[in-house]
């Protein structure tokens, strides 16, 4: 059953969204390989200027994203996450279908991301095919890693 949630523009520096980072960076160096973590902390997303939102449920954050311009019309999904309580029941597809949204709008005309290979990541993966993000090369500042898929959607 879908979640209802009112997705909001957030900050890095939101104490809810801050934590829900943290939590995000904690549990990929628990299951990701050293050369595959890419997860950014609180501070780095601030200075590298991405636009954030949070998807909220009776006054508490339960899902964030963020979005990077990596270079001139193409952003980077980053940080993308949803609290286990709401896995998989239509936050993901929100907070994602609102980034792309908010992408077009701004003049962006790819959105690309990194995301893990391995079972955690299933339905990740599967949510980013049914959008149409297709797999592609390592982009930006990443270098080929057999632990990461890379994907991309033109806009």
């Amino acid at each position: 059953m879908p979640l209802e949630v009112h997705i909001t523009t957030a900050s890095a520096t939101d104490p809810y969204v801050a934590a829900m980072l943290r939590e995000h960076a904690a549990e990929m160096h628990d299951i990701r390989a050293p050369a595959s973590l890419h997860s950014e902390e609180p501070a780095e997303l601030s200075a590298v200027g991405a636009r954030m939102w949070a998807a909220w449920r009776d006054g508490a954050v339960v899902g964030i994203v963020a979005l990077v311009v990596i270079e001139r019309g193409h952003g980077e999904l980053k940080s993308m996450r949803t609290i286990a309580a709401a896995r998989r029941q239509g936050v993901g597809a929100a907070l994602l279908s609102r980034l792309l949204e908010e992408a077009e709008r701004s003049g962006l005309y790819r959105v690309s991301l990194k995301v893990g290979r391995d079972r955690f990541f299933e339905p990740a993966l599967h949510l980013y095919e049914r959008r149409g993000f297709e797999e592609t090369s390592p982009f930006g500042p990443y270098r080929e890693d057999e632990g990461s898929v890379y994907m991309t959607i033109e806009l």
